[in-house]
């Protein structure tokens, strides 16, 4: 018989990422960038003795160049399940007023790590999402719209 641990291992690998938005003309609207044919959120592996809002700030630094990220709904999270070799994402979720993205080169790839960014509303961008993510947008999207539905209250 197995012990906990056993029924649920350790991932591997945790990346740590998140999910930026930004109000366009009344509308929140989500970047996501693509890589290799897949869209994804920024994100990047935790390096040992990390803490992964400080991989979160890291990674969108070198994927997007922005640096003014706001957590206003706190550092809550969510995971997908196990992917790859038992790697998680663990998704953040942050605003980003006004900063203007670019795709620099990587040192390490000698190109940028992604082809492509896109500012989509709700629909699109789960509509380009894996499986996996489409459950940490709805999350998302969720406490988007109960904080916004608050404020009018």
């Amino acid at each position: 018989m197995g012990s906990k641990a056993d029924m649920h291992p350790t991932p591997k690998t945790i990346s740590a990422g998140v999910i930026i938005t930004r109000d366009e003309a009344g509308k929140t609207v989500y970047l996501l960038l693509r890589a290799y044919g897949y869209w994804d959120f920024p994100k990047g592996i935790v390096e040992p003795g990390e803490d992964p809002l400080d991989t979160v700030i890291r990674e969108v630094a070198e994927e997007t160049t922005l640096t003014d990220l706001d957590f206003r709904w706190g550092h809550e999270y969510r995971e997908t399940p196990p992917y790859g070799r038992g790697k998680v994402a663990r998704y953040y979720l942050a605003e980003n007023r006004e900063g203007s993205v670019s795709l620099p080169v990587s040192p390490e790839l000698g190109r940028p790590e992604h082809d492509e960014y896109r500012w989509l509303g709700y629909r699109q961008a789960r509509r380009l999402l894996a499986a996996r993510v489409q459950p940490v947008l709805d999350w998302a999207h969720e406490l988007i719209t109960s904080t916004r539905s608050r404020k009018q209250c």
